[in-house]
């Protein structure tokens, strides 16, 4: 139920743009007796008000995601109903946390695009489009999406997925002034949601498995100006960069480095592309910096070095960019763990005394206390029960790591759990401190880690993933006990974990992963979506289910609580996507077949809207062409398919419910169509560009050939008919076409 936007008079907006900039580095407060986003400041983002308004990504700047209201509560969230809801535009992952200001919603979505509704009715507002080349997404490697926008003094800034960094009026939704943040001649990209400290936006960036350097940059709120960029990986040209980052890159930073290594062409890596957390009580800004380029530190740095600051928590002056402290996470990072996973801060009694800390639990399965006063690492635990990469961190705060984990060593596959969907992806936690506990959707995905068998696996190329790894022979072997067996296995869980403890006080299982983020309230309250298609509320202390609510579609983004006249809400969005449900494949599950529906959806105590029933779908057709490639094009396709397509189409051309599952495509049969697609590009309006630079079109046929041989021994030998998805609109349209 999308509505026509209200667009308000130039008055308001010159009124906001009045008070907004500020050139000096000191924070302003907003005017007295503003409201709305023109009453967010600095002094409202630290406390987080009274629990009416969700102003920020992670409710204040301790990013607890912990909101103190209570009117909804463990005694009476059984009666939560659906208050209302809209339909968004954009089938593709929904990440984005609402944010609720006076009773206006902002929301973002796939693409970029913003949306602003009346809280009470669900009336929109206005929409942001800021028209995002599709061409776009085969650079962004884990979906086209967008998780929220930060509020400041009567604006809202969003990042872009062409890496764009845009300040836009709050009331009316027009752009006050946009800044390009990258290189759009190189693959970075932006998802994260911006921060605003001290009357500047900070922002990262995204890239690292394609090749960049990463990188944060400040920006002033009120004209968008540069004001400081601190990078992340030292200059492989060795040559001074003019940022604040070039004398402890040069001093400490670059001896952890090889001489030489892939590092040199690609960047190296180390992207920010989630978290930027202020501290306001120390005023120190952390900065969880991402994995290396190529994952494989064989390639990447010769073997050598740990690798700063990859896999990182970096502390930096926030006024300044200036360096002030970091704990490294994973030396020598070689597996894409990532330490760009929420960041908590909170105070904690530990040891008799209280001690000022910020917590993660990164992708590595390992959760980290850390005394955010000096960086000096607390406790390091494990919070999910497989963990086969390091068995514990030693002494001195580094991982004690299992012999076979560094597959570029060995030269053998290494089965990594976690691996490079994580133990804790982005997906949001939670901190309650009424129950002390830390709530994480936490999941068990295995993946094989494969050295390379050719020089094609390791040589970096212009489009796809450039890891050092071979990504074609980790795919599913043809063993329908095997596939069962690791699909069995690939599972997710709620775990509410004691930092202080160290250990997990209760636990909730899933019989798939890629569940939604978490929102805890002073009601007693965690509120959980799931990827087969639940909102659901826990008890915070105990665990007890209290509410289950059926919302037709997978839910990963976290949910925001805030008042209306007095009435508690709940927000929340609907919508698959992200790396999981991109590259599954087989290993899916029985997320596979939900209904990919994106909305946004609020919630009340004897809420009565009703969501329209789910339309009637014809399952595809199941008949694959006649299998008639040779083994040696099924080897050289499957070897193509595995570098540049299953990380969106899905393992073994499986998909996962989101992009076109190719085993049932109809243009498998018309060879000329498909080399339309592949290599003329005839889609790249919708994201599906030209792979010419990377194959031939003979190379694209083997391709053809292997999905068509995929596709017969899948039909042969698996349930495939009952859990694919139905074809896109566009891929439909080339199936008339073929035919």
């Amino acid at each position: 139920m999308r509505l026509l936007p209200v667009l308000l008079g130039a008055l308001l907006l010159t009124g906001c743009i009045r008070f907004a900039s500020n050139n000096d580095n000191t924070s302003t407060s907003a005017p007295a007796g503003a409201t709305g986003v023109a009453k967010i400041d600095a002094a409202y983002l630290t406390s987080g008000g009274n629990g009416s308004d969700w102003a920020a990504t992670g409710y204040n700047y301790n990013e607890q995601r912990f909101s103190p209201l209570d009117r909804i509560n463990a005694t009476n969230v059984g009666t939560l109903g659906l208050a209302w809801f809209a339909d968004l535009p954009d089938a593709r992952g929904q990440e984005a946390t609402p944010i609720v200001i006076d009773g206006t919603i902002y929301v973002t979505g796939p693409w970029s695009k913003l949306f602003a509704y009346d809280a009470l009715s669900g009336r929109e507002l206005w929409e942001f489009d800021p028209k995002i080349d599709k061409a776009k997404g085969v650079q962004a490697c884990c979906d086209v999406v967008n998780r929220g926008v930060a509020a400041w003094k009567g604006r809202l800034y969003l990042g872009t997925l062409d890496g764009r960094l845009i300040a836009i009026d709050a009331t009316s939704g027009k752009q006050v002034w946009s800044v390009q943040t990258t290189d759009n001649a190189k693959p970075y990209t932006i998802t994260g949601a911006p921060r605003v400290v001290k009357d500047m936006v900070i922002i990262g960036n995204g890239g690292a498995e394609f090749g960049v350097r990463g990188y944060v940059t400040a920006y002033d709120a009120g004209s968008g100006a540069k004001k400081w960029r601190f990078y992340t990986v030292p200059n492989a040209k060795g040559a001074a960069d003019g940022e604040v980052s070039d004398a402890i890159l040069a001093k400490a930073a670059a001896g952890t480095w090889s001489a030489d290594g892939q590092w040199k062409q690609s960047g190296g890596g180390g992207t920010v592309w989630d978290a930027i957390v202020y501290d306001a009580e120390l005023d120190q800004l952390y900065l969880g910096v991402g994995n290396g380029n190529p994952w494989n530190h064989g390639l990447r740095s010769e073997g050598k070095g740990d690798n700063l600051f990859l896999s990182s928590v970096v502390a930096l002056k926030p006024e300044t960019g200036r360096y002030l402290w970091h704990y490294q996470e994973t030396p020598a990072e070689s597996w894409d763990f990532t330490a760009t996973q929420p960041i908590i801060l909170a105070t904690l009694k530990m040891g008799g005394a209280d001690r000022k800390v910020l917590m993660q639990a990164p992708k590595n399965g390992f959760f980290f206390v850390i005394d955010r006063t000096n960086g000096k690492p607390i406790a390091a635990n494990k919070f999910v029960s497989t963990v086969n990469w390091a068995d514990r961190y030693g002494a001195d705060w580094r991982p004690v790591e299992t012999a076979t984990a560094r597959y570029y060593r060995t030269m053998q596959p290494f089965i990594g759990l976690p691996s490079a969907l994580a133990a804790h992806n982005w997906q949001p936690m939670s901190f309650n401190p009424k129950a002390g506990l830390v709530y994480i959707p936490a999941q068990d995905v295995g993946m094989a880690y494969i050295p390379p068998l050719s020089a094609q696996d390791a040589a970096r190329q212009p489009v796809g993933f450039n890891t050092g790894t071979n990504l074609s022979e980790n795919m599913m072997p043809r063993d329908p006990a095997m596939i069962a067996g690791a699909t069995k296995a690939t599972v997710g869980a709620l775990v509410a974990f004691d930092p202080v403890t160290g250990k997990e006080r209760w636990r909730v299982d899933y019989p798939v992963p890629w569940n939604g983020g978490t929102m805890t309230t002073a009601g007693n309250l965690v509120f959980q979506g799931t990827a087969l298609g639940e909102f659901r509320a826990y008890a915070a202390d105990s665990g007890k289910q209290l509410l289950a609510f059926p919302v037709q579609s997978g839910i990963m983004a976290g949910a925001s609580t805030f008042l209306v006249k007095g009435e508690q809400y709940v927000a929340v969005t609907t919508g698959r996507g992200g790396s999981f449900p991109l590259a599954a494949g087989y290993a899916g599950g029985a997320a596979r077949t939900i209904p990919n529906l994106p909305r946004l959806l609020v919630f009340k105590l004897g809420g009565t809207a009703k969501l329209p029933a789910l339309p009637a779908v014809a399952p595809p057709a199941d008949t694959p062409p006649a299998a008639t490639g040779t083994p040696e094009q099924i080897a050289a396709g499957k070897a193509l398919f595995g570098r540049n397509c299953q990380v969106c189409h899905g393992a073994n051309a499986g998909g996962g419910g989101v992009l076109p599952d190719l085993q049932h495509s109809g243009v498998l049969a018309d060879a000329a169509t498909w080399n339309k697609v592949v290599i003329d590009g005839i889609l790249k309006g919708n994201g599906m560009v030209s792979f010419a630079r990377v194959m031939t079109p003979e190379q694209a046929q083997s391709v053809r050939l292997y999905i068509i041989d995929e596709a017969n021994w899948a039909r042969a030998n698996l349930d495939r008919g009952a859990t694919s998805p139905t074809l896109t609109t566009a891929e439909a349209t080339l199936d008339t076409a073929a035919k």
